[in-house]
């Protein structure tokens, strides 16, 4: 029998602070649950997978005894992006698979996440890997663990549908687990390419990985100005999240690549169902709905977008954090380097011009994606006291993830992080005073329900 700490399952993952809420006790115990849950459902096979943080070769060599001892065939693909991994399952066809990753966190954080056949495990199954192993109820067998040789495969996979023009590209993986893909990718198109940090470091010794940070694309910027770049791509600790610079040295948010690439795929899947999280631009949702395709607004969260993409078999979601999945020719998962390909794809066939192509959407004014604290106990009763009053007076509102409230021309939203004590809040308007409007409005709704607004609200 083992209890995990209370605090590492998590809506999309199993996420912890090594030697505190996690440690090669609870790697074991999650191979015996996993495997147990595997077994259970007729499955034999599995594969595994480990970023570059320096826990997490101990981490899985733990996590493969529990899968072994409970009667599994383990396929160790080894170090590599998240997305490494979940190609591997693909490719393999194994009944699961599990990744040891701290994903953009600080250096002494890890984690896993999850695969059950060819979907995400989350939420409840999250939750019922706790209690399987809360009460020891292991299946039991003797399996075996074999090393699997996948990178080679995936970097080709990835570049089979490069049809782009030659471009000159910085590439920054910020010391991530992308490191290696990255660098053989870039070496293999054609144009004039510059890595950053591919060399791959648990200590992320140059910048966080995390390129949805404006701050951590300081070297990608300066990068990209000093080669007179094309575009820039930024990855996070385990490449499935993507950050863009364009040759001007602007940031193109996760929003606004979903919209490049949507003109794309629409052009060949004609009105096809385009999904994006409730963070995105409502400038996004109309761009879609103009070409054609059916916008489609949904919960924020890797796993929750992947279930409703296969829900709707739609070729292509996204999300303001960078997650970008392509079910369009490939297998429905968030890869930031495959989006980076299709991204070079979409530029080539709309002109060759990020900074231009960038330029001719839409323009609003918004604020960034605003955390601030709440208490664990409080944070999803306060989105529903908002939503209650809101409804009650016939406000505009939308409920698929906490409230988005539509006013002034543009938007302002609130909800509950499904991983932190956090609400997290962004406005978009079309001009600064409609901007400032629905941020007091915002900080209103808030103070009734006698929470202090986010302190750089009016920043």
């Amino acid at each position: 029998m083992h209890e995990f700490h209370p605090s590492i399952l998590r809506e999309y993952d199993i996420r912890g602070i090594v030697g505190e809420t996690l440690g090669v006790e609870d790697a074991f115990a999650l191979g015996r649950a996993f495997g147990t849950r595997v077994r259970r459902a007729g499955g034999n096979s599995v594969c595994t997978g480990y970023d570059g943080r320096l826990s997490s070769p101990e981490l899985e060599e733990a996590l493969c005894n529990g899968l072994t001892k409970s009667g599994l065939t383990v396929h160790r693909v080894g170090l590599g992006p998240t997305p490494m991994l979940y190609y591997a399952v693909h490719k393999l066809d194994t009944d699961g698979g599990i990744m040891v990753t701290g994903s953009h966190n600080p250096p002494d954080y890890n984690g896993f996440k999850m695969m059950l056949g060819k979907e995400a495990c989350f939420g409840e199954d999250i939750l019922a890997l706790g209690d399987t192993a809360a009460k020891g109820d292991f299946e039991r067998g003797d399996g075996r663990a074999a090393t699997q040789e996948i990178m080679a495969g995936y970097v080709e996979r990835l570049l089979a549908d490069f049809d782009g023009e030659a471009m000159n590209i910085s590439w920054d993986a910020g010391n991530g687990s992308a490191g290696d893909v990255m660098a053989q990718v870039a070496g293999a198109l054609p144009g004039r390419h510059t890595l950053l940090f591919e060399d791959i470091d648990g200590t992320f010794p140059n910048h966080h990985p995390d390129p949805t940070v404006e701050k951590n694309l300081a070297d990608l910027k300066k990068s990209v100005a000093e080669n007179d770049d094309d575009m820039g791509f930024g990855f996070d600790g385990d490449g499935d999240r993507i950050g863009a610079i364009d040759g001007t040295g602007q940031v193109v948010w996760g929003d606004q690549i979903l919209a490049i690439l949507a003109t794309d795929v629409l052009r060949e899947v004609p009105g096809a169902a385009i999904i994006a999280d409730v963070k995105a631009s409502q400038t996004l949702f109309d761009h879609i709905a103009a070409l054609g395709g059916q916008p489609v607004m949904w919960k924020t969260g890797h796993s929750l977008i992947k279930a409703k993409m296969a829900e709707m078999d739609a070729p292509l979601a996204g999300e303001m954090s960078g997650h970008i999945f392509f079910k369009h020719k490939y297998y429905g998962y968030d890869d930031a380097l495959y989006a980076a390909i299709r991204l070079i794809n979409a530029v080539s066939r709309q002109g060759g011009n990020l900074a231009e192509i960038r330029a001719r959407l839409p323009e609003v004014i918004n604020t960034p994606e605003l955390r601030f604290a709440c208490d664990e106990a409080r944070k999803f009763a306060v989105v529903d006291e908002v939503r209650d009053r809101l409804l009650a007076v016939d406000a505009e509102v939308s409920t698929v993830d906490g409230v988005r409230v539509s006013a002034e021309g543009g938007w302002w939203l609130l909800r509950a992080s499904n991983t932190q004590a956090v609400l997290v809040a962004r406005c978009e308007a079309p001009d600064e005073a409609a901007l400032e409007r629905l941020k007091i409005a915002l900080v209103d709704q808030l103070a009734r329900s006698g929470v202090e607004p986010p302190p750089d609200i009016f920043d």
